[in-house]
């Protein structure tokens, strides 16, 4: 079997990993067996193959896995936007917040909102926290459970 074969299905097994795991390594490695199988199929020696691989080994994960890694974890609190920024917001409950169904608002919106305790309801008037976001529903739990400070 040539060199660039073998390079080619090790690259491809190493990106097929990446996808089942997502730990931002097996990929940039994939990349890298890719770009020596290329080096192969040109011709290029087995010293040069591996330089070829080391290289891009090393480059990829310098430059590929940080973007990645962004990308599969959530910002801090400080940097969210949107409303992934709501968690820990104070908010107040306009309509009855129970397990099925309520209504807070918070920052001058109206959001939809379930206790994040089965057995906990809200009462117009009272204040919650919220713990979750879920598509367009917050998760919310009792503001005077929180510690203050």
């Amino acid at each position: 079997m040539p060199d660039w074969a073998i390079w080619f299905i090790v690259g491809a097994a190493l990106l097929a990993g990446e996808l089942a795991v997502t730990a931002a390594i097996l990929g940039p490695v994939g990349l890298a067996a890719i770009g020596a199988g290329v080096a192969a199929a040109a011709g290029a020696s087995g010293e040069l193959q591996i330089v070829v691989f080391t290289v891009l080994t090393l480059l990829s994960l310098v430059v590929a896995r940080p973007i990645a890694k962004r990308h599969l974890f959530p910002p801090p609190a400080e940097q969210r936007t949107n409303a992934p920024a709501l968690v820990g917001e104070e908010a107040l409950v306009l309509l009855q917040v129970d397990r099925d169904s309520g209504q807070v608002k918070v920052g001058g919106d109206v959001w939809s909102a379930r206790s994040t305790s089965p057995g906990e309801v809200f009462e117009p008037g009272d204040r919650v926290v919220v713990d979750a976001v879920h598509r367009t529903i917050l998760n919310v739990s009792s503001a005077e459970d929180r510690p203050t400070g």
